[in-house]
């Protein structure tokens, strides 16, 4: 079995690795253009867990979430990419525009978002936002927020190219 999978193979081969005491981590997204803020992200989730799994969203999510201008990169390539990041174990492709079923099919022990989901005090984690919090703390899991790098975001590159700017 690949590092890309379907989601049948991966809850057999997450059953197979809980089942050897592993520590389940998920985290989602679009990751359109992955960026330095996306491998950090990653980077820390992993270490909370023995297990990464990206969950990506498909191209139809991504149009609904981004707009119909985006994904910039088709779904499968862009679960490739990450898939060969050191950090990343599994990647599955998901439909919705959120990760409610895929975190109840999961059942990770961590989920993990970037901190732009903290309630408005930054103390909290914002349920209307991360409707996943609710799901996986219903399956025994705990959600985590990782802090962002600043300036880094899939958003900010898309505007920076169209408007023709270079890196400083």
């Amino acid at each position: 079995m690949g590092r890309v999978v379907t989601l049948d193979e991966l809850t057999s081969e997450l059953e197979r690795k809980r089942g050897a005491g592993a520590r389940i981590v998920l985290t989602n997204g679009c990751f359109d253009l992955v960026h330095v803020g996306h491998v950090r992200v990653l980077r820390d989730a992993r270490a909370l867990g023995d297990v990464l799994v990206v969950g990506v969203n498909s191209d139809d999510s991504v149009r609904r979430l981004k707009g119909s201008e985006r994904p910039l990169v088709p779904a499968e390539d862009r679960a490739e990419v990450l898939a060969a990041l050191e950090s990343v174990d599994y990647t599955v492709i998901f439909d919705d525009p959120t990760a409610e079923r895929l975190a109840a099919q999961v059942h990770p022990d961590v989920y993990v978002k970037g901190g732009d989901y903290a309630g408005a005090a930054g103390d909290a984690i914002d349920e209307a936002r991360l409707p996943e919090a609710r799901v996986v703390a219903e399956h025994g899991g705990r959600t985590m927020l990782i802090p962002l790098s600043p300036g880094r975001s899939t958003s900010e590159l898309v505007r920076r190219i169209r408007a023709g700017v270079t890196p400083s």
